[in-house]
């Protein structure tokens, strides 16, 4: 018989626990598989685009096209963002993390919504489509404040990953570099019980309404054991410096036990599907731009990475360099991956709404018994 300790350390983290069922998505760790609602990521990678994809991980199927086109006529429709909002936005410290604004301001949007609380699948799923349609909006609008730059508002003839780089930018995407993005936002859209998309859920099992789960599942992305790996990434190559210091830089960080960004993943044991698309748009991008320094370092340390301790990259590796050639900054990185990952929390929302059960864990005590009280001047 386990004891209490061994119990504890065999579900530490949760690691293993099924704790919610669900159709959303599935990650096959052994295998490297990734799929949404039975399609595999490499097939809606190659064939669909983000708005497909938020319709299936909320309906169970792929949209007709006329429902399709309903989509992002909503979506567009609900793209700005109240007024209210922004003046809010343009009185915060400029130096303020972007994932912190990001949660409060989700958190108020609430205010301006008076249907916002609604539980029902039509009321949600209203909830949904504007919470979808304007944290990229946020997001953008975030960069132009604090870099003292005229806000962009977005174009109602683009779609989400567009009108993203064009809020962020100031300019209109190339078609090439709109339809990585494009494919990046899909590959993030959702990957099964992670740390926010189980906060999302936990949240929306006490029937508190959408725009309080997402806030949550916000808070819990903006932790470091969960995003903001590949702004490390990014981080960690500036660090290297150069291909010549890769084998020394690696060396030593192993020695000194250091996390290697962007390597190895809690659930793949082999590589990461996802990581598979963002090497190929890195190595793209590098080429595109003249600038390979990143991708090939970042090839480098893979290489070395897979002889030395046999880890795979993870979806954060490539997409970091993918990202800086994009000229996003880094601190956006995270709130990129809520640009995408809202698609899959709402989902999840709308499914635990549809047969819900308060989420009520126990914890196994492994603390003292039999204590007594005792006055506070015998202590």
């Amino acid at each position: 018989m386990s004891t209490a300790t061994e119990s504890t350390a065999a579900t530490a983290g949760l690691r293993g626990v099924v704790a919610a069922q669900s159709a959303i998505g599935d990650v096959n760790g052994e295998l490297g598989i990734l799929i949404y609602q039975g399609y595999d990521i490499h097939d809606l990678a190659e064939n669909s685009t983000f708005e497909e994809v938020i319709f299936l991980l909320w309906n169970g199927r792929l949209p007709n096209s006329g429902e399709l086109e309903n989509l992002k006529s909503q979506f567009q429709a609900n793209s700005e963002v109240p007024t209210e909002i922004v003046e809010m936005l343009k009185t915060f410290p400029k130096d303020a993390d972007p994932m912190d604004v990001l949660r409060t301001a989700v958190s108020a949007l609430d205010f301006y919504d008076k249907d916002g609380h609604g539980t029902d699948r039509e009321t949600a799923m209203k909830t949904c489509v504007k919470l979808t349609a304007r944290i990229g909006t946020l997001v953008a609008a975030w960069e132009r404040i604090r870099t003292d730059k005229d806000l962009v508002a977005p174009d109602k003839s683009l779609n989400i990953a567009e009108n993203f780089l064009y809020m962020m930018r100031g300019e209109k995407p190339e078609a090439d570099e709109a339809r990585m993005f494009d494919i990046a936002l899909i590959l993030h859209a959702d990957h099964e019980l992670n740390a926010s998309t189980f906060t999302t859920r936990v949240i929306a099992g006490t029937l508190a309404d959408v725009y309080g789960a997402v806030t949550g599942g916000i808070a819990a992305l903006a932790g470091p054991l969960h995003g903001g790996a590949n702004t490390n990434v990014m981080k960690m190559l500036k660090e290297i410096g150069s291909e010549e210091n890769i084998d020394s830089w690696l060396d030593k960080a192993l020695e000194e036990k250091r996390k290697i960004m962007g390597i190895g993943h809690a659930v793949y044991k082999t590589e990461d599907p996802r990581a598979t698309w963002l090497r190929k748009f890195s190595k793209q991008l590098g080429e595109k731009k003249g600038e390979m320094k990143w991708f090939n370092m970042s090839e480098k340390i893979e290489k070395a990475m897979l002889e030395k301790k046999g880890m795979y990259p993870n979806v954060d590796f490539y997409s970091a360099t993918a990202y800086y050639l994009m000229d996003i900054p880094l601190d956006q990185y995270t709130p990129i991956f809520a640009v995408s990952r809202i698609s899959g929390w709402t989902g999840h929302i709308l499914e635990q709404y549809s047969n819900n059960k308060l989420i009520r864990p126990r914890a196994e005590y492994i603390g003292k018994r039999d204590q007594k009280y005792a006055p506070i001047d015998e202590r």
